[in-house]
């Protein structure tokens, strides 16, 4: 395994995968289907916790977006916890049997979008080690 290291935040990708860097992302890949990313943004308001039932909401309409974007669909939303916090969680099912799983987490004025893509077929081992790895700070 390896730690890649990104703008306040952290996880473990496989040892042989590419790390790829760009302005406000980085990603661990492998192949043309296999790929780890975290996404960095700024939100315009504070993010707070108690406005995570109004979030959800906001979340769930992106998480759709994206998946017509792929031309895919929402397979899966769930709430869970990556990095200590409460947030949402979706795995979207697209183009010749792939899926890519997706986290948005939300910390004060940054957004991580932590996601892994991955052959709908494979063990699904890689996008659970990204999730419980990912770490702020």
């Amino acid at each position: 395994m390896q730690t890649v290291h990104g703008s306040g935040f952290s996880f473990q990708a496989p040892a042989a995968w590419a790390i790829v860097r760009r302005s406000n992302s980085i990603a661990a890949e492998s192949g043309p289907v296999d790929r780890l990313e975290v996404l960095r943004f700024t939100l315009e308001k504070p993010y707070r916790p108690e406005l995570f039932a109004a979030v959800s909401r906001e979340l769930d309409s992106v998480a759709g977006r994206l998946a017509g974007q792929l031309s895919g669909r929402v397979a899966e939303s769930t709430t869970s916890d990556v990095a200590g916090r409460k947030v949402r969680s979706y795995r979207i099912d697209y183009g010749p049997g792939k899926t890519q799983e997706i986290a948005f987490v939300l910390d004060g004025r940054n957004e991580f979008q932590v996601l892994c893509r991955r052959a709908a077929a494979a063990a699904d081992a890689t996008c659970a080690q990204l999730f419980s790895t990912f770490a702020l700070g």
